[in-house]
């Protein structure tokens, strides 16, 4: 995935992004819709996220899959002294579940750090919650991420870092303050469909951003109202794609699928 090397620095999502990347290798989600009443679909096993429905079952192989890679963790602090972090776990289940589908995988074959604050925030940390009773003493330290989030930005190079923001929620704010510790970024692009009418952060406009520092007053930014299923895959269309159409075949050869 050659626009993961040339165009991304840093990717940053919740852990339901980290999870239901993984998931989706190992078994199929489907298409349902937002109306479908949660009583009858529980009794069915099913679980809606949206208008897409996961069964039950799709958590017990995630289960079985992550249980004995965070056993190895575990073996790799105590005799290595490893320090885990969320975005050090994440690169490796990336490599653990070596599927082209997952974009984990694509991260972590191309050395870009995900980062994830609130990765027990989700089924995978529900794995960590019933793994740290059956094998304890697993340790994943935030702090060295939190340094390393940050340190993305203030030591960026080029000097000038641009961001590009799907949806809301803590991706959302974590992104922004991390250029908070630059005075700011050079370039905003916010997708989602969101109102701040509510004071949520979500909802923000860039210009809330502005206020911060966390986006410079002289900023190229923009807030599109609209589906990120739908904007993304255009911009991607009109910008990134052409270029690494013409860049990654010269750069990378036949490793640019």
């Amino acid at each position: 995935m050659v626009v993961l090397r040339l165009q991304v620095d840093v990717l940053v999502t919740t852990a339901g992004g980290i999870e239901e990347d993984l998931i989706k290798c190992l078994a199929p989600t489907y298409m349902g819709d937002f109306a479908m009443q949660g009583a009858q679909l529980r009794s069915k096993g099913l679980n809606r996220i949206g208008n897409l429905l996961v069964p039950n079952d799709n958590y017990c192989k995630f289960e079985d899959w992550v249980v004995p890679i965070l056993d190895q963790l575990l073996v790799e602090q105590k005799d290595q002294g490893t320090l885990w972090t969320p975005s050090k776990v994440i690169a490796r289940l990336g490599k653990e579940i070596n599927h082209p589908d997952s974009i984990c995988y694509w991260a972590h074959k191309n050395n870009i750090p995900i980062y994830c604050p609130a990765l027990t925030d989700g089924s995978l940390g529900d794995m960590i919650y019933f793994h740290s009773f059956r094998n304890p003493g697993l340790v994943i330290d935030i702090v060295q991420d939190i340094r390393g989030m940050n340190g993305e930005a203030v030591y960026a190079s080029p000097s000038k870092t641009g961001i590009i923001i799907l949806g809301g929620g803590l991706p959302k704010h974590h992104i922004c303050n991390a250029n908070l510790m630059r005075n700011g970024a050079d370039f905003a692009v916010f997708i989602n469909t969101a109102q701040e009418y509510d004071g949520s952060d979500s909802g923000a406009r860039p210009d809330e951003a502005v206020s911060w520092g966390k986006i410079r007053g002289n900023a190229n930014s923009v807030k599109v109202h609209c589906d990120a299923t739908i904007a993304f895959p255009l911009l991607v269309s009109q910008t990134f794609a052409p270029r690494v159409n013409l860049e990654g075949y010269a750069r990378s050869g036949s490793d640019s699928s």
